[in-house]
């Protein structure tokens, strides 16, 4: 990533939330949503890069609207795949509250 993109990534989390808003209405050319402000510095570091390095592909935007087609259809529910599972021992971390909470990951039982 170049130093000036990897900059304005820094800058998001320390901008006022008045600022994120222009910066919002100068990378889309419009109004900013009403979501907080997790969302407008995940979207605005998304667009900052997409602008500096290049969006998706052709084929990427096709092969994502297709999934989003066969979804309304109500295809592609269920179970996710074995693959995209955690494997078993795996340990999943979390904070919460100050409290840190953990998780192995079995096999099927």
């Amino acid at each position: 990533m170049t130093e000036p993109v990897l900059a304005r990534l820094t800058a998001l989390k320390t901008m006022p939330t008045s600022e994120l808003k222009d910066q919002w209405r100068k990378l889309f050319e419009t109004e900013p949503p009403v979501y907080n402000r997790r969302f407008l510095e995940s979207r605005l570091a998304y667009r900052i890069q997409e602008l500096a390095h290049g969006g998706l592909t052709r084929d990427t935007v096709a092969r994502l609207e297709a999934l989003a087609k066969q979804i309304e259809r109500g295809g592609a529910t269920g179970k996710a795949r074995a693959s995209v599972r955690p494997i078993a021992g795996t340990r999943l971390i979390r904070e919460f509250n100050g409290v840190e909470h953990c998780v192995t990951v079995r096999g099927d039982d």
